[in-house]
């Protein structure tokens, strides 16, 4: 089996970057050849250092990287979108922390293929950053996502029976993986979350929709659509990752403090 190469070239989008010593960086990236990387930017943190302004947060950038024993180094960025409108806008920019803290979360740190992964993320931060709606973008990826890393939970069928589900208000179970009818609740011993059948036929519109977000822009979703399709995503989401989302709590408190 050849021996990985030492120094890499790839284009890269930063999901999180942290201080590192008394002047460095450490920056977890994805990108669409290794998959998810972690590497040390050298002197990021100073006002003149050459990579500073090349690996902003949820910037997508052209990166060399020389691959260490232990660490990473990052040698050269060179800066190809910043996706604007998440630095001019708070709740974009919160939106932008939520989607890479997923991806982040649902990868491991190892060398694999990561060109959907990557394509979906930068399509999602373009539409954060440009959409009317940025919420329901993040709705549409976190679909999207589940799918790719093994995670579709099941919109069209009883997950318990098998069988079509009635057009009417059903059942959610997080550790079964999708909808459950009220025939078969009784067949389960753990709690489950009501889902109206709306919510139930905007989350399969979101799910098929993967090729097409044309189709999804065009919606209008009420806020108490919204609402509710958010609270069934993410009791699923953060029941696989059995921990809570630093990201989504800051949203919810911008929502609480600007509720327009």
């Amino acid at each position: 089996m050849p021996k990985p190469p030492r120094q890499i070239r790839t284009h890269a989008i930063i999901l999180s970057r942290r201080d590192f010593g008394e002047s460095d960086r450490l920056l977890t990236l994805i990108t669409p050849d290794y998959g998810k990387v972690r590497a040390i930017a050298k002197g990021a943190r100073k006002p003149q250092a050459k990579l500073s302004g090349h690996v902003e947060l949820f910037a997508r950038s052209d990166v060399s990287i020389h691959r260490g024993r232990n660490l990473d180094i990052l040698t050269q960025a060179e800066l190809l979108e910043s996706y604007r409108g998440l630095r001019e806008d708070l709740r974009r920019g919160a939106y932008a922390n939520y989607v890479a803290e997923l991806l982040d979360r649902f990868t491991a740190d190892e060398d694999q293929e990561g060109s959907a992964l990557f394509e979906l993320l930068h399509d999602t931060l373009k539409r954060i950053a440009d959409a009317d709606d940025p919420a329901l973008a993040a709705r549409f990826y976190e679909l999207q996502l589940l799918d790719l890393v093994g995670f579709r939970p099941e919109l069209m069928e009883c997950v318990v029976t098998r069988q079509p589900l009635r057009p009417e208000n059903q059942l959610f179970s997080h550790e079964e993986g999708g909808v459950v009818s009220r025939e078969a609740a009784a067949q389960l011993s753990h709690s489950l979350q009501s889902i109206e059948f709306d919510t139930l036929k905007l989350l399969r519109h979101l799910q098929r929709s993967s090729a097409n977000y044309s189709t999804v822009a065009s919606l209008y979703i009420s806020g108490k659509l919204h609402a509710q399709a958010e609270r069934i995503m993410l009791g699923y989401i953060v029941h696989l990752l059995e921990s809570k989302l630093q990201s989504i709590e800051f949203i919810q408190r911008l929502r609480r403090l600007s509720p327009g």
